[in-house]
């Protein structure tokens, strides 16, 4: 590792100025995780954010960091407008992948019995695994444009959906800024048949129930109950994002020579966010971000024709609403009080949560009381979980916490660990079925490969980053 690093209490960790840092490195982790890390390059890509011009208060990273390309997983930094920069490493390749959560009237005991079928039928409707597309919705590329541009809001004018899911998204569905003309011939090819798809590697659709409540004054508020059937979504913007973030890679490359920026990583290669090439990529990975809202909600529309086929009623009498859908790679502009003084900043969040505290304007209505929930989804084989944000997160994390388990093991090492092994069968002897597009997707999601949940959700809750309100635990699961 080569770097110092100290504790500062029981859940935050320290890596102080040290080299060519501009300001510190803070990683929310226990002692015992960090012990988990410290074989990867994680803690060392904290450490390069941190020598990133125009960056705002620490380079941070969540608990459930493991690493990624350029910027940690898990990692969290704001930049000041006029002096900072822009980093596709920092929003990832899967531009906003998300989660997103619905509830139900229905009761554990009422699905239990059907949960094959309703898997099964899950499993035709949603296309998924590695290419998918949908043969029955392929979009033009003039109607394509209006999804980058619109988001949700195309899906919904379209039917799919309703105004209250809009309500009830992260951003209502639709970053402004997104310029479709600056999304190249080629992301357009990848995405026109995939609205509506899965996809692979981690990404998935599962049916479970609220296993615990932590604290029910606010579960009644967001609308929870013990034992209550929900339904969460997790994807992202599929092949148009990867294409999206591909493309800009290289424009930042000669962006980072072209500026003077010295880059401790090349993976690091970013633009000041003021320049032609950097307001560029933010309106460029705007559309992305924009086709992924579009693609959680044209998933949660055939996830309700599924419900209301198998149960016979209308996905409002299911009471099958949204509850919530948060971005788990972005880069957003932001207003956040720093050192007393309120400041537009732009807040890159790479496998890390928006956890807005109550009262913030960009919270929905409905939750303005109590705070932005929260969506922390763990692997398929153990829980999942559903927070609301702090203003302790505002004061120290510009209003960020974790996005889920985080790996501990890569793809390759699961796939020798898993060896001969049937998951399926063994996910069904813990009372959970299972349906992917290939064997080798639920070898390499093994709950092994991942950090106990649990675990990382203690930290953030711990830390005061976001408030524990309910456990979820899956009954039946569709994997890319």
């Amino acid at each position: 590792m080569g770097l110092e690093i100290e504790p500062l209490d029981k859940y935050k960790w320290r890596i102080p100025k040290q080299g060519d840092m501009r300001t510190d490195g803070i990683i929310y982790i226990t002692a015992e995780m960090l012990e988990l890390i410290k074989h990867d390059e994680s803690i060392r890509q904290v450490a390069n954010v941190a020598c990133l011009p125009g960056i705002v208060g620490p380079s941070m990273a969540m608990p459930d960091i493991h690493a990624g390309y350029g910027f940690p997983i898990g990692g969290v930094a704001a930049f000041d407008l006029e002096r900072g920069v822009i980093s596709p490493g920092g929003v990832g390749y899967d531009i906003n992948c998300g989660v997103r959560l619905l509830r139900s009237n229905l009761e554990k005991e009422e699905v239990l019995p059907l949960i094959e079928d309703l898997v099964d039928t899950l499993f035709v409707n949603i296309p998924t695994g590695v290419g998918s597309s949908r043969k029955d919705f392929r979009l033009k590329q003039t109607e394509l444009k209006k999804v980058l541009k619109n988001g949700a809001k195309w899906a919904v004018s379209k039917g799919f959906g309703s105004q209250r899911d809009l309500e009830h998204i992260e951003a209502g569905g639709c970053l402004p800024q997104a310029d479709p003309q600056l999304v190249s011939k080629k992301a357009y090819e990848r995405g026109k048949s995939q609205l509506g798809t899965l996809g692979s590697g981690n990404h998935f659709v599962e049916v479970g129930y609220v296993d615990e409540i932590y604290h029910e004054e606010i579960a009644q508020k967001i609308g929870l109950f013990k034992n209550q059937v929900t339904v969460i979504v997790h994807t992202g913007s599929r092949g148009l994002g990867h294409q999206v973030c591909d493309d800009y890679i290289k424009v930042m490359l000669k962006a980072s020579a072209k500026y003077g920026i010295k880059l401790p990583d090349r993976q690091l290669c970013c633009a000041p966010i003021k320049s032609p090439e950097g307001q560029e990529y933010l309106a460029a990975m705007a559309c992305a971000a924009n086709f992924a809202f579009a693609n959680r909600q044209m998933i949660t529309h055939w996830i309700r024709e599924t419900f209301e086929g198998l149960f016979k009623k209308s996905y409002e009498e299911l009471g099958l609403d949204l509850i919530y859908d948060v971005c788990h790679n972005i880069a957003k502009i932001e207003r956040h009080v720093y050192q007393g003084q309120s400041v537009t900043l732009c807040v890159h969040r790479k496998g890390a949560t928006r956890a807005f505290a109550p009262g913030h304007p960009e919270v929905p209505l409905a939750y303005r009381e109590i705070g932005q929930p929260v969506l922390i989804p763990g692997d398929m084989g153990r829980y999942s979980y559903v927070l609301v944000g702090t203003q302790k997160a505002m004061e120290e994390t510009f209003g960020s916490t974790c996005h889920g388990a985080g790996r501990v093991m890569s793809r390759h090492q699961a796939i020798k660990m898993a060896k001969g092994q049937n998951i399926a069968a063994q996910m069904k002897g813990k009372g959970i079925y299972v349906r992917s597009a290939g064997r080798r997707t639920l070898i390499e999601e093994i709950s092994e490969a991942y950090k106990d949940v649990s675990d990382v959700v203690e930290v953030v809750h711990g830390a005061g980053l976001a408030k524990k309100v309910a456990r979820l635990k899956p009954l039946g699961v569709i994997k890319g």
